[in-house]
């Protein structure tokens, strides 16, 4: 059934993710086909407490595909945590008369979104934007594509002054609670190990394969990894290896937050434009309290709930193996 949806507002929050302003893109301008209202809130749910909700036209959005971050900001708002906060949101939104929220973020923008909606009662449909790529229902979340593409670029210019130095590098990259973008890069870069939240490699095994290496002459070799890894950060895994492996000048690079900036990838300004413009079309057929997500290269729908709460991803068992076979 068709819903008499007609003044809808969207909002970025959480971390920003490559691809999110093609998103914001589609919202509007699909919003606007459909003869709605549309509204864009600055600086997320601090923006829906300050009332800072903004009438948008297609021209609001022209130019912005090729951007990074977001054109709507995002802020942290432990405000909206609390039950006056979202109160305070809700009449906001009521006095504009809008009725329907779509929110771009991750797990915690999710979190957010669903208490919203069952307190309150107004439509909500989020759209996976996170470069962690941790979200149920989506096969790749927006911006992860990106940021893959972006850390591999680095690597590839670590691995030239690797080289040339004979040099061990251990580089962090994000991934606190997933592995995704830690397994890809490894594969991606020929890197030599890679350490994951989601599989120990405990210090021994790490040396032993350094060591293999470098008994077959490997003039350079670096390790991915991920920040949620069970060792701690890089510093402190390479304190630890230095001491027993001396093979290396030993070095560390965090990549840090310029794995979440830079230009979108031709995948995720693709995928930030599906996901939008399936959020208003399933918003106005009367949805709400979904997500959006790319299953299969479909679109389909998945509840907020089960995004949030159900964790079936694995991370994949050739990639892992992969991971042993191809650094010899």
């Amino acid at each position: 059934m068709k819903s008499n949806i007609k003044n809808i507002a969207v909002l970025t929050s959480g971390g920003d993710a490559p691809g999110m302003n093609a998103c914001i893109r589609a919202v509007i301008r699909t919003g606007i086909y459909h003869g709605c209202n549309m509204f864009g809130v600055t600086q997320g749910y601090q923006g829906l407490i300050d009332n800072n909700i903004n009438p948008m036209d297609a021209r609001s959005v022209s130019n912005i595909l090729h951007m990074g971050g977001t054109i709507l900001k995002t802020a942290r708002c432990l405000a909206f945590k609390e039950d006056e906060g979202m109160e305070l949101a809700f009449k906001n939104l009521k006095a504009k008369e809008i009725d329907g929220l779509i929110v771009i973020g991750g797990d915690g923008t999710f979190t957010g979104a669903k208490r919203f909606g069952e307190k309150f009662g107004i439509n909500v449909i989020g759209i996976p934007g996170t470069i962690d790529n941790d979200l149920y229902g989506s096969d790749f979340t927006l911006g992860y594509d990106t940021a893959v593409n972006t850390i591999i670029e680095a690597i590839d210019k670590i691995r030239d002054t690797a080289d040339s130095h004979d040099r061990l590098f251990f580089i962090e990259v994000m991934g606190r609670d997933s592995g995704c973008i830690a397994l890809r890069t490894a594969i991606a870069s020929g890197a030599e190990a890679v350490l994951l939240p989601e599989k120990e490699t405990s210090l021994k095994e790490l040396i032993s394969k350094l060591k293999a290496g470098a008994s077959t002459k490997k003039s350079s070799s670096i390790v991915i990894v991920s920040e949620g890894n069970k060792y701690g950060g890089a510093y402190d895994i390479a304190k630890s290896v230095k001491r027993k492996f001396t093979h290396y000048d030993t070095k560390v690079t965090i990549l840090g937050h310029l794995q979440r900036g830079g230009s979108p990838s031709g995948f995720d300004r693709i995928l930030g434009s599906r996901l939008g413009y399936a959020a208003v079309n399933e918003m106005i057929k009367g949805e709400t309290m979904q997500m959006v997500g790319l299953r299969g290269n479909e679109i389909k729908l998945t509840s907020l709930e089960e995004a949030l709460h159900v964790h079936s991803y694995k991370l994949e068992a050739d990639l892992l193996e992969m991971t042993h076979v191809l650094s010899i």
